[in-house]
């Protein structure tokens, strides 16, 4: 008999939890489910959305908080030969309706919480023909008309449903970028780029030597949501190796706390802003964190929160990445042999390139530039699991694979080691007076100042230099921020060398909160709307 095909399909990634028999759970509020259980579930859910008219090549859209349901979604709608969207619920209702519509959903999944948010859109979405109802208390709000609720639906369904093999070039996914212009993107994986980023994680994390090491053993909470970027696919990650896992929910200081108590967590992953949140909290006040692994992503991870971090016991680290690249492209895990001091550094750096991709910096001609840390130029990348480009709009596609290679807008450098630090977006650095300012570079010093819980730097405009650094800084808990403090904390660095004297803003203004976007990163779109014309 010949050989056997085995595409590279989502559902493989399910064959070693079930061999291995994982005693682990997976868990949501008071819900538990063995690994053996899990499997059943999404059984069920294929049959049930079989049921409902799903079909290869459909777009199934979820709205949810990140719960044992979306994780059992990332594996039954694409394992059905559907294509599983990932909906943005923070999105503006326009951008929600403008992302369901360009997609083509025809069935939604969607949590109490977001149904006003639904009803608002509904009869502009012609091609949405059914909703499943996801409420955690098995109640379906009066007035929604629906296929159905979630757990009534599984209890109906085949638990000995079989999905069928296909085409590992298969679309798996559809989301859409938080981008800050014009309507969001359109980006898509297939099988075998979701499998072939899950084989390269697993293979950073577990093959790290001095932070960063996951194992089977590791109990995983997400604090990324996991409508953004397949919770930088980390959930494919954790259920390859049978971890337990916990899903949080709607995320509030307190209950992330409680869980984290409850359960033992290990290992989490989020944006600095959330990291800051929650040192903050009173309720992490007493915690033990000792055990805690942290990767920290979606904006650079400045070094006054890595130390604050590092000071709780938490092994805190930056990931790489972004949407179109599925989205891990570097790990910031550390070398043998780093002094302390270099090692807060390479914590804090975008990291080494992850397995299967290749990172370069490049002039505007497309050169390679020296890896010496001093050469800066746009960060390009190559991998197996970067998108083919963005769904129906060819002219931006062509602008992201120019020359071959994905261009990421970010700036950056490679050293001599290896490690890849981003001075900034390519939009958001700041030239004044003909010389260029790192926005990032003045964020993490700025973060570094007793008083300041958070920063954002920006270029507003200047009759003399036609732009000029400004700082946008949020106090601590319980401090206040002198202005002229920080100035003169910034002036004694450029006495250093470390920043040169003209990087230092004139104006530093203190603010309540600084503009995020959907998914917690520092929105400087809309800060300079606010202070740019300062």
């Amino acid at each position: 008999m010949p050989a056997q095909p085995y595409p590279l399909l989502i559902k493989q990634l399910l064959v070693t939890p079930i061999q291995q028999a994982s005693s682990a759970e997976i868990v949501y509020r008071e819900r538990r489910h063995s690994y053996p259980e899990f499997i059943t579930r999404i059984a069920r859910l294929g049959s049930a959305l079989t049921a409902l008219g799903a079909r290869p090549g459909m777009r199934i859209a979820v709205l949810d908080w990140d719960s044992h349901r979306y994780l059992e979604c990332y594996f039954a709608i694409p394992m059905l030969g559907a294509v599983l969207m990932t909906a943005n619920p923070r999105l503006s209702p326009e951008q929600l309706l403008y992302t369901l519509d360009h997609s083509g959903a025809e069935i939604l999944l969607v949590h109490p919480d977001f149904i006003p948010l639904v009803e608002g859109i509904r009869a502009r979405l012609p091609k949405l023909r059914a909703l499943i109802a996801l409420p955690d208390d098995g109640v379906i709000p009066p007035g929604f008309l629906c296929a159905g609720e979630y757990e009534a639906l599984l209890a109906e369904a085949d638990p000995g449903f079989v999905f069928a093999e296909f085409d590992e070039n298969t679309t798996a996914t559809q989301f859409y970028t938080t981008g800050t212009t014009g309507h969001p993107k359109g980006v898509s994986f297939s099988h075998r780029q979701i499998v072939l980023h899950t084989l390269a994680l697993m293979a950073n994390v577990m093959l790290a030597s001095r932070n960063g090491r996951l194992s089977r053993e590791t109990v995983y909470l997400p604090i990324t949501p996991m409508f953004h970027v397949h919770a930088w696919g980390i959930p494919y990650l954790a259920t390859l190796a049978g971890m337990k896992q916990v899903y949080p929910g709607r995320y509030t200081p307190a209950g992330i706390a409680a869980i984290f108590a409850r359960e033992g967590v290990t290992f989490s992953h989020c944006v600095p802003t959330i990291l800051n949140m929650l040192l903050a909290a009173p309720e992490f006040r007493d915690l033990d964190l000792s055990r805690w692994q942290v990767i920290i992503g979606g904006s650079a991870f400045p070094r006054g929160l890595a130390e604050a971090a590092l000071a709780r016991g938490i092994d805190a680290y930056a990931g790489y990445g972004m949407s179109e690249t599925c989205p891990v492209l570097s790990l910031a895990q550390l070398k043998p042999g780093l002094a302390d001091d270099d090692a807060v550094r390479a914590r804090t750096s975008a990291g080494l390139p992850s397995v299967f991709v290749e990172l370069q910096v490049v002039d505007e001609a497309m050169n390679p530039l020296p890896r010496d840390g001093a050469h800066a130029g746009e960060v390009v990348a190559r991998a197996p699991h970067l998108t083919a480009g963005y769904v129906g709009n060819d002219a931006a596609s062509e602008a992201l694979w120019a020359g071959g290679w994905l261009h990421t807008g970010d700036i950056g450098v490679i050293g001599a080691d290896g490690y890849l630090r981003i001075t900034d977006r390519a939009k958001d650095v700041i030239k004044t007076g003909g010389e260029w300012v790192s926005s990032l570079d003045l964020e993490d010093l700025v973060s570094r100042h007793p008083d300041v819980g958070e920063v954002a730097v920006i270029g507003v405009t200047d009759a003399k230099w036609g732009e000029r650094p400004m700082a946008l800084v949020v106090a601590k808990p319980g401090h206040a921020i002198d202005p002229e403090s920080v100035r003169r904390y910034l002036f004694a660095e450029a006495e250093k060398g470390v920043i040169s004297r003209f990087a230092v803003p004139e104006r530093i203004e203190c603010v309540e909160a600084l503009d995020k976007t959907s998914v917690g990163k520092l929105d400087k779109k809309r800060l300079r709307a606010r202070f740019g014309g300062a």
